[in-house]
């Protein structure tokens, strides 16, 4: 049995990653797995516990580091987020691929851990540094003290698309969500 791919989606907050993401999982064809990460981060109104994320008080988050339980974790924006490892090291060895929308930090701690042979690795940029603040501000979901944060912390990650086996701009949803089935489904096999 041949082993699965990890499939990592990352870019700066508010260029559309979960969006995305929930679009090329409905693709059966790639066999993806939606990697779910714990995060002590605020649930906003749209989201579902063990759906988008597992949230949790950081005094357990603290636990399951001290437990050795994730394949990496980070904070970003005054928040932890981490992806266990057990679900991935399940899926991979079953043959599935699994899928994780992580931020830079975390990918670049799976980058030294999973085989390149066995990643594929998308970076997901914003058409203008402009149009990633709007989008930050429509959500609605946050003040513009941390829409600003995020932003700075965007432009930081820009740094990384380097590092990323692929980058794709997120200017139109449906275009940007077929490049990224296309660039997964002739590198999973």
């Amino acid at each position: 049995m041949n082993k699965g791919k990890v499939v990592v989606i990352s870019g700066p907050s508010g260029v559309g990653k979960h969006t995305i993401f929930e679009k090329i999982l409905k693709y059966p064809d790639l066999n993806l797995t939606y990697s779910i990460s714990m995060t002590t981060r605020k649930k906003r109104p749209n989201e579902e516990e063990g759906k988008d994320y597992f949230f949790v008080s950081e005094e357990m988050f603290n636990k399951s580091i001290e437990n050795n339980e994730f394949i990496e974790w980070a904070e970003f924006c005054g928040n932890k987020y981490g992806t266990p490892k057990q679900n991935l090291i399940d899926c991979i060895e079953s043959g599935k691929n699994i899928a994780l929308e992580i931020e830079t930090v975390g990918a670049n701690n799976i980058f030294k851990i999973i085989p390149n042979h066995q990643l594929i690795s998308i970076f997901i940029l914003p058409p203008t540094i402009n149009e990633l603040e709007e989008r930050l501000k429509r959500r609605g979901s946050e003040s513009q003290e941390v829409i600003s944060k995020r932003v700075q912390k965007a432009k930081e990650e820009l740094m990384e698309k380097h590092k990323y086996q692929f980058n794709v701009v997120n200017d139109d949803l449906e275009r940007c969500v077929k490049e990224i089935y296309n660039i997964i489904k002739s590198n999973i096999y």
